[in-house]
């Protein structure tokens, strides 16, 4: 027995959203999904990307799903429609998903791995040769997405996703898709900023990334988000909410051997391994150039984040935005200037159902703190714990908590709240955060 709603219309005193991503089936279980369904109340669920993953069964996450006998099907990387469909298929058929979708309407968006990982216009990050076009794989992918998921396919068919939900005179909810429809490529470390010589050249990288022509979003969807963002200020609402796939927070990379200091970095890393080694040195080499963390995230494409600033600025909006993808749970203020400039609006980024974060891997390393204390626009930072935010907006105040779950190893769970923080609406856009 399920049950869902319709939006709204005339007064509405508050709204309550679930917002989730990045659920890796062999990951774990799904316990973020079940704590979802049991909320006593949530009017609907955002899900920001990643509700599958295309890998094999001996790729990402099989170490667990083996002892968990959760291993994927089909064994293989999924390339054709059939191959969508099952892997949709088998997901569909958790009972913890299957609770969550019960128990509210879904306002969902894809992110990269219902297609491919770091997927762009044109291509993904490691496509083989064996495995056909791109364009014929992209458009299985997002034919199962279609046929599987509680969206409507655009007219015409295609990628444009993007769309707006209204909660009566309270909130305008803007959906952006920032993978399929207009996407550069990703810049990369390891082949973009080394020049001729083998050294890094961070000039030509820095010029390179501060492209005016790179794009997360084309100029239609712009276009549509500029004249939504002035509508709905226009109308009186007092929220205009972005559900956004990856975090637009600037951050940068912490060096944390030079935050943790030699002796607390030496016994961080004495668990690791050489892997784990090799990944704070390469992380350290980063920081040291003040280099962005994720350069598939808005930080890989500045420019065409402050024209999305400026569109809100114009409009004078109260911006609430909502990103997924990271693995990891961000508490952010949002500025159109590296240092000073004007607070654009607030962000939440939702950690992941099962996926693993940084702080899976550098156990032990108090990453989300070192990360919140190098960066200006981090307030807070989580980057191991599994579960969702509750985003609850009122006329005066929005909230936002960040809800654990204490295992995605046993089924057998609970729930705290990590964090919570509240925010006001005001006539030149939204405040800055405070804890609750």
């Amino acid at each position: 027995m399920g049950r869902t709603r319709t939006l709204p219309e005339g007064p509405v005193e508050d709204a309550v959203l679930a917002i989730a991503s990045c659920a890796l089936y062999p990951g774990g279980y799904f316990n973020a999904y079940q704590a979802i369904a049991d909320l006593p109340r949530v009017d609907a669920v955002l899900h920001l990307g990643d509700y599958i993953y295309e890998y094999a069964a001996d790729g990402y996450g099989a170490e667990t799903g083996r002892k968990l006998n959760r291993l994927v099907r089909p064994a293989h990387e999924i390339v054709s429609l059939a191959d969508y469909r099952n892997r949709h298929a088998q997901v569909k058929s958790d009972p913890q998903l299957q609770a969550a979708h019960a128990r509210a309407p879904w306002i969902v968006v894809w992110d990269d791995h219902e297609t491919a990982n770091n997927s762009w216009t044109d291509g993904a990050e490691n496509p083989k040769p064996d495995q056909g076009s791109w364009n014929r794989r992209k458009a299985a992918a997002i034919k199962a997405y279609y046929e599987w998921m509680p969206i409507r396919e655009p007219d015409g068919g295609g990628f444009s996703i993007n769309r707006a939900f209204e909660f009566g005179d309270l909130a305008t909810l803007f959906m952006l898709e920032t993978r399929l429809t207009a996407r550069d490529e990703q810049l990369d470390y390891a082949v973009d900023l080394n020049g001729p010589d083998g050294k890094p050249d961070v000039a030509r990288f820095r010029k390179r990334l501060a492209d005016p022509d790179r794009r997360m979003m084309g100029p239609s969807q712009a276009d549509w988000l500029r004249r939504g963002l002035a509508n709905s200020v226009k109308s009186g609402r007092t929220w205009q909410v972005l559900g956004n796939e990856v975090v637009m927070a600037r951050v940068g990379v912490p060096d944390l051997r030079a935050a943790l200091g030699p002796e607390k970095f030496a016994q961080a890393a004495a668990g690791l391994g050489p892997d784990g080694v090799r990944r704070l040195d390469r992380m350290s080499g980063i920081a040291k150039l003040g280099l962005p963390y994720g350069l598939d995230m808005w930080d890989g494409y500045p420019a065409d984040r402050q024209r999305l600033y400026g569109l809100i600025q114009r409009a004078k909006a109260n911006a609430v935005v909502v990103s997924g993808d990271s693995h990891a749970f961000w508490a952010n203020e949002l500025y159109d200037a590296p240092e000073g400039g004007n607070r654009v609006g607030v962000e939440f980024g939702t950690t992941a159902i099962t996926s693993p974060g940084v702080g899976d891997i550098l156990t032990g390393v108090p990453v989300g703190q070192v990360m919140a204390d190098a960066n200006r626009e981090v307030v807070y930072s989580d980057q191991a714990a599994k579960g969702f935010v509750l985003l609850t907006l009122g006329r005066t105040e929005g909230k936002a908590e960040m809800v654990a779950v204490s295992t995605i190893l046993e089924t057998t769970f609970t729930t705290r709240v990590l964090k919570t923080f509240t925010f006001t609406p005001g006539p030149e856009g939204v405040s800055g955060l405070k804890e609750a």
